[in-house]
Order: structure tokens, then C-alpha cells, then sequence
């Protein structure tokens, strides 16, 4: 336990994937917020120190899933469009109709769910033209930072200076879709429906919370793994 104490969240999660839902379950952000250490994270949301290092030894002993720390850098920008992008385009079109549906048939009974809906096509839209940046500007120059390191060649001089540029533009964009996602699990009591909710309301926040699930798994991977190894391997080059 000594030594989880002063590793920091965003490490464990590197390290074993399967650990998201133990913070997730204690109300902790391993995505943006990642960087502090379990320690600090424990004062910061008022967890029990032993509660929470229990549950993530149990965990541990459980089998690892993928890797994502050994994976190479251009695989792994592939891995986040074909899995992570092509997930939220896909299920962005139904959330909106779940979204204006609830708000248009409860929105007087239930005036949290107008906002919900609000809330949902600004954070569809941000994501929308954040990932358009991310997969013709940020990712095939770190495509081509690795096809510089195995070839040994100099890499081109790119419009936007370093890749740390695009990087903290892309850092501060998941932290405004997590912040809008936090309001949006406050506005659904997380993501639980009402009394007597109908089918569609119950659809909207299973769908919903699988959409932010996956929110936080996609930025942990840039933000924890491919922004920090693509900065190194810049300089390096």
C-alpha cells in the first residue's frame, strides 16, 4: 500500500486499464484530474485511503487487459479513431434523439432534462471538430515523429511549432467536455432515472453514462499515454 500512495492515478490507470472503474466508482477523475497521487486524490474527493488502495489491489490481482503503455505511438492513434472516434460518431446521432425526445415529451415535469439536452449537442459538437483536428493535424504528425525516429531522418518543421502546441490546445478541450460531462452526471443524479421514467428516458441515461464512460477512457489514453510519449519522443528526435 506504501507504494501505491505516491504513485499518482493517471500511473495506475496506465498501468492496469481495469483500475478506471475503482475510481470511477469512488467519484475520482483519472482523465484530466489524473495527474495527482492517490494520496492527494483521496483528501481532494474525501475517500477512505484503505478502502480505495483495497479495491485497486483486488483489482491487480485480476488479469490486465491491454497495454496500452507498450504500444507504439502511431498504433495506438489508430486504436483511437477506429475504437474511441468511431464510437462517438456513431453515438452521437442517437443520443440527440433520445435527448430531444425526453425534452420534448418531460421537460415540464422534469426541466433538468432540457438542459441535459442543451448540454449534450454543445459537448457533441466540441468533440466533433476536436477529433477532425486530432486525425488531420495531431495525429499524422505523430505518425510521422515515429516514422522519423525508425528511419532516422529529421522530422519536418511543422505550422504550429512543437507538438506540444496542438497537445495542451487538445488537453484543454477534454477538460471542458469532462467538465460539461460532470454537470451532465449532477443533472441525472448519475445517471439515475426518475420514478416511473419510460422506456426512451431509461435508454437516455444508460447512454449517457456509457458515452462518458468511454470519455474518460479515450482521454486517458491521450492525455496519460500519447501526449506525454509523443512530447519525449519529439525532443528526442
Amino acid at each position: 500500500m506504501e507504494t501505491l500512495k505516491n504513485k499518482t492515478v493517471a500511473a495506475i490507470v496506465t498501468d492496469n486499464i481495469k483500475t478506471a472503474d475503482v475510481f470511477k466508482k469512488h467519484g475520482i477523475d483519472f482523465c484530466c484530474g489524473g495527474g495527482i497521487s492517490i494520496e492527494k486524490a483521496c483528501e481532494k474527493y474525501n475517500v477512505d485511503y484503505n478502502v480505495l488502495t483495497n479495491d485497486l489491489l483486488n483489482i491487480a490481482d485480476t488479469q490486465k487487459s491491454y497495454d496500452y503503455d507498450k504500444w507504439k505511438l502511431d498504433f495506438l492513434t489508430d486504436h483511437i479513431v477506429n475504437i474511441h472516434h468511431t464510437y462517438v460518431e456513431e453515438s452521437i446521432p442517437l443520443i440527440k434523439q433520445y435527448a430531444a425526445r425526453v425534452a420534448k415529451v418531460h421537460g415540464q415535469s422534469h426541466k433538468e432534462v432540457v438542459k441535459i439536452n442543451s448540454l449534450f449537442i454543445e459537448v457533441a459538437n466540441e468533440l466533433t471538430t476536436h477529433m477532425k483536428k486530432e486525425e488531420l493535424i495531431l495525429f499524422p504528425y505523430i505518425k510521422h515523429l515515429v516514422k522519423c525516429k525508425e528511419e532516422n531522418t529529421t522530422p519536418n518543421k511543422a505550422h504550429f511549432g512543437t507538438v506540444e502546441n496542438p497537445i495542451q490546445m487538445m488537453e484543454h478541450e477534454h477538460e471542458s467536455a469532462g467538465d460539461i460531462f460532470k454537470e451532465i452526471s449532477m443533472l441525472t443524479n448519475n445517471y439515475s432515472p426518475p420514478e416511473g421514467a419510460c422506456n426512451t428516458f431509461k435508454a437516455l441515461y444508460a447512454k449517457l453514462e456509457e458515452f462518458e464512460q468511454d470519455l474518460h477512457h479515450h482521454i486517458h489514453l491521450e492525455n496519460n499515454i500519447l501526449h506525454p510519449k509523443a512530447i519525449n519522443l519529439e525532443n528526442n528526435l
